[in-house]
């Protein structure tokens, strides 16, 4: 389960600090319809977005310019760059790819509420009721998500001071996905972020015939299921 392989790279990055939420109170305002319509089947386009190798060396590049960067207090040279800032970074990337891994989507989406579901990994759920965004709790903490301009925002805040956040932008033709995951954590000097491109497509259906009963619970064939 991809779940289960994230929780030794969490273990790497947790600290007793706590950060504050991306999203901002009025971010989770809402009201009248949805600024966008994401429901369908989405399909990972492997031709577009970042190699995982290629955005680490940028963080890595990133952190180095740190110490050069003469807006930091004393001035070019006087913030260091150790081994354990790269390795926080290093764990921060393979979370980030373990967390976009799934190669399909399935978003369902009505006037209240949306859902995204993921292989292997919890449903990533976003609830506007009462003209607020609701927080989802579940086993690793809270999510609360909400609007900025068209795109959906979604930040997970976990207890040790890490967080995922997902940006959702769909193309005007309703055709593209772009989903944008940056993870931070209180251990590291900068976050670390990856684009991930998905393309609609409709689900062929399903060769099985299921119905539900009492006595056999769920009975599924290919023909006509009689009983």
């Amino acid at each position: 389960m991809l779940r289960m392989r994230c929780m030794p790279i969490l273990c790497l990055l947790v600290t007793a600090c706590s950060q504050n939420p991306v999203i901002d109170e009025e971010m989770m305002r809402f009201e009248g319809a949805m600024p966008a319509d994401f429901a369908g089947s989405w399909e990972r386009n492997y031709a577009l977005g970042d190699e995982v190798t290629v955005a680490l060396q940028v963080a890595y590049d990133k952190l180095s310019r740190r110490s050069q960067d003469p807006r930091f207090p004393g001035g070019p040279g006087t913030v260091t760059t150790s081994a354990k800032d790269y390795s926080s970074v290093h764990a921060l990337a393979l979370l980030a790819e373990l967390i976009t891994r799934p190669a399909v989507l399935t978003i369902s989406q009505n006037e209240h509420e949306i859902s995204i579901a993921r292989k292997d990994d919890f449903a990533i759920s976003c609830a506007f009721y009462d003209g607020v965004a609701s927080g989802i709790e579940n086993n690793y903490g809270t999510e609360i998500c909400g609007w900025d301009g068209e795109q959906l925002v979604s930040n997970l805040i976990l207890p040790d001071g890490l967080q995922v956040t997902h940006r959702f932008t769909i193309s005007r033709d309703g055709a593209q996905l772009r989903v944008v995951t940056t993870v931070s954590s209180s251990t590291s000097r900068i976050p670390f972020t990856l684009r991930r491109y998905y393309t609609k497509f409709e689900r062929p259906p399903s060769e099985f015939n299921c119905i539900e009963t009492l006595s056999m619970k769920r009975v599924c064939s290919t023909g006509e299921i009689v009983l």
